[in-house]
């Protein structure tokens, strides 16, 4: 019945979803764990650093955040060096991506950057924003 939904949803449409994850049930013993993982405080205060960030980086501009940006933006502002285009020839190459759902890795991996405080886009931030496109890997 999954698969027979999800392939009611056309390439096209899922292009334009920048991320998309499959979120498993949450185990009993997660549930009950007392161990603390970040807090929401330290997660906000993050969060309002990369978005101070996509405000200074826009300002001159009509933009205010990295979804927003169009071709020029990306060129200026997601480029990656020699072994983050490997791999995203890779994932183009093995999952068959779309121009825009490339498009779209960028930008997300540019906000990762951003919550990492990196100027510089990473191979570890093309690599989580990749795996945020699950659905892409599930049409292969």
């Amino acid at each position: 019945m999954i698969e027979r939904y999800r392939s009611r949803v056309s390439g096209p449409l899922l292009d334009r979803i920048d991320i998309h994850i499959e979120v498993p049930a949450v185990r009993y013993r997660d549930l009950v764990d007392k161990s603390r993982g970040e807090s929401s405080a330290a997660i906000r205060e993050r969060v309002n650093r990369a978005r101070q960030v996509q405000l200074a980086r826009f300002r001159n501009t009509k933009l205010y955040c990295n979804a927003q940006m169009g071709a020029r933006e990306l060129q200026a502002w997601c480029g990656v060096d020699s072994a983050g285009e490997r791999l995203l020839e890779l994932a183009v190459n093995r999952l068959g991506l779309s121009a825009r759902a490339y498009t779209r890795i960028l930008k997300v991996a540019r906000t990762i950057a951003d919550l990492d405080a990196s100027d510089r886009i990473e191979a570890a931030h093309l690599s989580e924003a990749i795996q945020y496109r699950s659905l892409d890997r599930m049409r292969v």
